[in-house]
Parts: structure tokens; C-alpha cells; sequence
């Protein structure tokens, strides 16, 4: 009996690790309500509702705000700005990794500043383009530099784990250039850009809300969370917390279920044919 068990678990592979996504939904909303509560037990512990308001406030100023047109407009507005920071940051990376993937000489050359832009606190580097550049162009341009060392530290890695022989018969048949880099290298290296750009969304729109929180950019989620905090809407705080919860969700899951969605259609097809 036993073994006809470890055959039959040996036969689904796959079960196991279809309970495990199925049980995320609900850790997650597990994970809702235990912050919900750590947040009312906070509020009875420090006997402070005004810093810790009820639950069922910060429901009410979630559906507020999230059926609001002016919410969404703002929120389009820092979304704007990070897909900007991203296409900067992706161009630059793209650039920086193919040299790093290739030349070891170019990879030790960079090392130090992209440990740099890794390490450096935000508000140091925030301050710093403050003083270089106009304030509405500040939420951009920090995020971009801060996302910069994710992209080409994917490049370069993606590159170096291409089989040389591979790319040595290709550049014997069409020689080094523009074709190449994006009909070989980027293919090859697709699956360690996409990670890349999972992890670098959803920091990416932690970055320009802070920045925008900093530079007091009008207009935008940052600008709206100072505001609630400067006339002590804690429970519009709240809120604002949620609905960047839910845009984080969105940018970083959304891509990954549609690619999946792609590759699950093709391959149908391929197999239909």
C-alpha cells in the first residue's frame, strides 16, 4: 500500500504544488486581516483613534476613495512616471548589461558604481537632484537611477549564461550589430529580463510615491498621502496604503499572468498543429 502511495505521488508532481497556489489566495487574505488586527490592537494598546482608527473608518475611506474619480487621476499621474522611469531605466540597463556581459574589463569598471546606486539611501540620492535638476522631474529621474542596477545586473548575467558557441555561429553568418543584439542576445536572456521587471515594478512605484511624498509633486498619491498626514487623516492613509497594495498587485502580477496566458495559447496551437 505504501509503495502504491509514493507511485501515485510520483505520478502527480504537479498536485502538490497546485494546492500550494491555491491555498495563496487565502494566506493572503490571511495576511489582511491579521494586519487589520495588529492595526485595531495597536489602536486599543495606545488608546489613540485618531493614529489608529477602527477598521471599519479605514473600510469606509477605502471605498471612498477608491470610487473616486480624482483617486484614479493621480494615480495615473505616479503610474506615468514609473512606466517614464522604467523605459529609462530599461534602455540604460539593456545598454550597460550587454557591455558588462561581454567585457569583464567593462563589468569591473561598473561594479562600483552599480554598488553604488544599490546602496545609496533614496533621500541622500533624492537630495542630490533636487539641487541638479527642476522638482517635477525629480520623481522620474531618482527612480530611474535607483532601477538601473536590477535591469543591467539581469542583462549582464543573462548574457554571460549564453552558450558562447551559440553566439560565435551566429556572428560568423551576420557579423555584431543592432540584428543580433535583438534576435539572439534578448530572446536568449528573456526569462531573467522579466524577472527583472517584475521586481523592478513593484519597487519601482514604491520609489515614486516616496519621491513624489519628498518633492511634494501636485497631482499625485505621494502629494495625496502628505496631504492626509498634514490635516490628520490617518484613515485616508490607510487607504491610500491599500490602493497602492492593489496597484503593486496589479503591475507585478498582471504581466506575469498575461505572458503565461501567451505561452499557454501558443503552445496550444503548436500542439493543435
Amino acid at each position: 500500500m505504501i509503495s502504491t502511495m509514493w507511485r501515485n505521488k510520483k505520478r502527480n508532481p504537479d498536485q502538490k504544488g497546485g494546492s500550494r497556489k491555491s491555498r495563496e489566495p487565502l494566506a493572503f487574505c490571511l495576511g489582511l486581516l491579521l494586519a487589520a488586527a495588529l492595526i485595531q490592537l495597536a489602536g486599543q494598546v495606545k488608546g489613540d483613534g485618531l493614529v489608529f482608527p477602527g477598521i471599519e473608518v479605514i473600510c469606509r475611506a477605502f471605498l471612498r476613495l477608491l470610487f473616486s474619480g480624482h483617486t484614479w487621476m493621480i494615480a495615473a499621474n505616479s503610474l506615468g512616471r514609473l512606466l517614464v522611469s522604467m523605459a529609462i531605466a530599461t534602455a540604460l540597463g539593456v545598454t550597460l548589461g550587454l557591455a558588462e556581459g561581454m567585457s569583464d574589463f567593462i563589468r569591473a569598471l561598473l561594479r562600483p558604481l552599480m554598488h553604488l546606486l544599490r546602496s545609496i539611501p533614496m533621500i541622500v540620492l533624492v537630495v542630490i537632484i533636487m539641487v541638479l535638476m527642476p522638482y517635477q522631474r525629480v520623481p522620474v529621474t531618482a527612480s530611474s537611477l535607483i532601477l538601473l542596477p536590477i535591469i543591467s545586473e539581469a542583462v549582464s548575467e543573462g548574457c554571460r549564461r549564453i552558450e558562447p558557441e551559440l553566439i560565435d555561429v551566429y556572428r560568423l553568418n551576420s557579423g555584431f550589430g543592432p540584428r543580433i543584439v535583438l534576435h539572439i542576445y534578448l530572446p536568449l536572456m528573456g526569462g531573467y529580463l522579466r524577472q527583472a521587471w517584475v521586481n523592478a515594478a513593484g519597487m519601482g512605484l514604491r520609489l515614486v510615491i516616496s519621491t513624489e511624498y519628498l518633492v511634494q509633486t501636485r497631482n499625485s498619491l505621494g502629494k495625496a498621502i502628505y496631504s492626509s498626514s498634514y490635516f490628520n487623516e490617518y484613515q485616508d492613509i490607510y487607504a491610500y496604503a491599500l490602493i497602492m497594495i492593489l496597484l503593486v498587485l496589479l503591475i507585478g502580477e498582471l504581466p506575469g499572468w498575461m505572458l503565461r496566458l501567451y505561452e499557454r495559447r501558443k503552445t496550444g496551437k503548436s500542439a493543435g498543429d
